[in-house]
């Protein structure tokens, strides 16, 4: 029978991907309680200029917050969705913690994905590119590759330079494209645009399966901070401030 979205991975394995993906989602807005978005100091002379210059009210510059706040945990989990859509596709699989993200069954592909191309220090880079060499160099027929999911370009080619002050080298390390590895390892030209046009009707077929009376993670920040403001009288940036500030020379006073 064939596929309602994309022809390189089962129907079923596509939606097991995205709710393990919505757990994550739902786990990153359940963890946003008060103490947990004041972990990080929050910038709230940085709000009060986002409130007035760009005409926000008080309570929606906080759900951003709170929502920018979510959005840098997830990141590490969109990553890890691409992991597992690609580990479904016939002749391969993902690492589980065994040093790569995902490689090919017969040892000829080994590969580490990151989501944006930007994502590692000079140190991360030069640690990812001495285990993927120690891939090629263990297993004689494999390449190995440095997944950039969101690149600069499409591109495929040899992962060759300077790396934290080392020239680094090696026949068969590469550094590849989102585009073009989805492409390589399903053998379709047009596979990740595929995928991102099937997404929207696959989370839709997905949410109506999740159960209505499920209780949803709302993270209670937000709330928290506003109850204070019931009983200090305070704005939720002044209260956000006090909280944080107290200590700062006459940030008592508020």
């Amino acid at each position: 029978m064939k596929n309602k979205y994309v022809d390189f991975v089962a129907d079923e394995h596509l939606l097991k991907c995205i709710e393990n993906l919505h757990v994550s989602y739902e786990k990153a807005k359940a963890k946003i309680s008060k103490k947990k978005f004041y972990n990080n100091k929050i910038d709230t002379i940085k709000l009060t200029f986002d409130t007035k210059f760009n005409k926000i009210d008080e309570e929606s510059i906080i759900e951003t917050e709170i929502l920018r706040q979510i959005d840098k945990s997830i990141n590490n989990s969109i990553g890890t969705f691409h992991e597992e859509v690609l580990g479904g596709i016939e002749g391969y699989e993902i690492g589980k913690l065994s040093g790569f993200d995902i490689k090919a069954k017969n040892n000829t592909l080994f590969a580490d994905i990151k989501n944006k191309h930007n994502t590692m220090n000079s140190s991360s880079a030069e640690a990812l590119f001495q285990k993927l060499a120690r891939y090629a160099d263990d297993y004689k027929q494999a390449k190995c590759y440095w997944v950039q999911i969101l690149a600069k370009g499409s591109f495929t080619e040899h992962w060759t330079g300077d790396i934290n002050g080392k020239e680094y080298s090696h026949s068969r390390v590469f550094k590849i494209s989102g585009d073009q590895f989805y492409t390589l390892v399903s053998g379709k030209q047009n596979a990740l645009y595929n995928l991102y046009k099937a997404l929207p009707v696959a989370i839709n077929d997905f949410l109506e399966t999740v159960d209505k009376k499920q209780t949803k993670s709302v993270n209670s920040a937000l709330k928290e901070i506003k109850e204070e403001t019931g009983i200090s009288k305070r704005s939720i940036l002044d209260q956000i401030t006090f909280e944080n500030y107290s200590y700062y020379f006459g940030f008592d006073k508020l």
